[in-house]
């Protein structure tokens, strides 16, 4: 069965935690049409940083780059993205309960956003952030299928200060 995945994410600093720069980054999209030479093998992914203006680089890479987890049994698709610690500390904000993973039947697709806070080395040069958006869809799909509502939403995004 096809799986087609989709991860955006959308990096920022200080300088966009309020006012014009903050209403620029919450207006970019969380989803995009796919590239038209797309496979199940590649996952279709975008970039967007502050320092570029958000403005989106879309790129493709091997599916097992993308921290998700996908199995397929029973017919269904099992999506649950991984949280991984950075420079071996704990992920910010803390997740002591996370959702469990989503099933999804064929021609279903989920979007799971996740954010994060990091502090550099030592922390001199102060916080950034992240968040990761990842549609997943099972099954044939269009190329606009991520414009549209998913059949699952989890939202597991926490207070960054």
């Amino acid at each position: 069965m096809e799986i087609t995945v989709q991860w955006i994410r959308t990096s920022w600093t200080k300088e966009s935690r309020g006012g014009e720069a903050a209403s620029r980054r919450n207006a970019t999209p969380i989803g995009f049409a796919l590239l038209p030479a797309e496979t199940t093998t590649s996952a279709h992914v975008i970039r967007m940083h502050e320092r570029d203006g958000f403005k989106p680089y879309v790129t493709q890479e091997d599916c097992g780059k993308v921290d998700v987890q996908l199995r397929e049994a029973d017919g269904r698709l099992r999506v649950f993205p991984r949280v991984q610690p950075m420079f071996a500390l704990p992920p910010l904000p803390p997740r002591p309960r996370r959702p469990p993973a989503v099933r999804l039947d064929p021609g279903q697709w989920v979007r799971w956003q996740l954010n994060y806070r990091f502090s550099s080395a030592l922390g001199i040069r102060g916080w950034s952030y992240w968040l990761d958006t990842f549609n997943i869809a099972y099954g044939p799909v269009d190329a606009d299928v991520f414009l549209s509502t998913p059949t699952v939403s989890i939202d597991e995004q926490g207070p960054l200060r």
